[in-house]
């Protein structure tokens, strides 16, 4: 499949971008960067026997590669032109990630979703310290007078 993968690469390469590089990854997939439109696709064998993993994802400065903002299973044998448009669909997605400020410090096209529980702060607030932690606080405070008070006058 290597062989196979290297060529349908190859030529998905030429079909999307005029300026391209094409090199083997680590892990046997191929890699296809189009550093003019900072984007990558990389192409690795799926679970199945004739499908592959299409992820897409961005370059960023200095050249180094930001996590796949969007990935699709697409079978081998369906050729060029459903891969090219499946790699298409990915980098639309991708670069609309990027263009699109985050939401609660989660990328929202990656699948990820916020912690349960947990609520986005308000920016531009002065203080730091709300109501309901001031109440805790007088509470506290209150609870260590009455003790003081209490064990001042027993033995006093």
């Amino acid at each position: 499949m290597g062989a196979q993968l290297r060529d349908t690469a190859t030529e998905l390469a030429g079909v999307l971008w005029r300026e391209h590089t094409v090199y083997r990854e680590r892990s046997g997939g191929m890699v296809i960067r189009g550093e003019h439109v900072r984007r990558w696709i990389s192409l690795a064998p799926a679970g199945g026997r004739d499908e592959i993993l299409v992820r897409a994802g961005r370059i960023l400065d200095g050249g180094t590669t930001a996590p796949a903002r969007s990935e699709a299973v697409v079978p081998l044998t369906a050729g060029t032109d459903v891969l090219a448009a499946a790699c298409r669909r990915l980098l639309a997605e991708a670069a609309a990630d990027s263009v699109r400020p985050p939401r609660g410090g989660t990328a929202s096209g990656s699948g990820r979703s916020r912690r349960p529980g947990k609520t986005a702060r308000r920016r531009g607030r002065g203080r730091h310290t709300g109501f309901g932690s001031w109440v805790i606080v007088l509470c506290v405070v209150g609870v260590i007078g009455l003790y003081v008070y209490s064990n001042a006058t027993l033995h006093g």
